[in-house]
């Protein structure tokens, strides 16, 4: 397992990125723009060290991020994602989001964390009960 991110959601991207990089001394490592979805992510990174990441999410239509709303999520990286959510529902953990993918799958810690896991590298051939199982609740 590799820590990956954390993600901050955020109301104004460029004081969001005014504060993390100008003020902080992160640098901007990656940037995308989903048109499809609304939002936009930026990974930032202390210098000289990309591998733990702060994911800033900026949705494009105004949301109030009350109750804590605005901490999305940790994420891991899986040598293998079904054996990681096998794994979790032998300890009762509840799978939010399945990895109907091969890919991506969230689940929530007692304090409902949203934890995301990401499969390394290509995304494993899609396989049940995987496939077919629902979202449960929020993720």
């Amino acid at each position: 397992m590799k820590y990956l991110h954390t993600m901050v959601r955020v109301t104004d991207l460029d004081a969001s990125r005014r504060f993390y990089c100008d003020a902080l001394g992160l640098r901007e490592v990656k940037r995308a723009d989903h048109e499809k979805g609304r939002y936009t992510l930026v990974f930032l990174a202390a210098p000289g060290d990309e591998t733990a990441q702060v994911e800033l999410t900026h949705n494009w239509d105004p949301q109030n991020y009350s109750g804590g709303r605005n901490f999305g999520h940790l994420a891991y990286q899986v040598d293998d994602i079904y054996a990681t959510c096998r794994r979790l529902m032998e300890h009762a953990v509840t799978i939010n989001r399945p990895p109907r993918d091969g890919y991506m799958a969230f689940v929530r810690s007692p304090d409902q964390i949203s934890i995301e896991l990401l499969q390394k590298g290509a995304p494993l051939a899609p396989a049940e009960p995987w496939t077919s199982m629902p979202n449960i609740g929020a993720w």
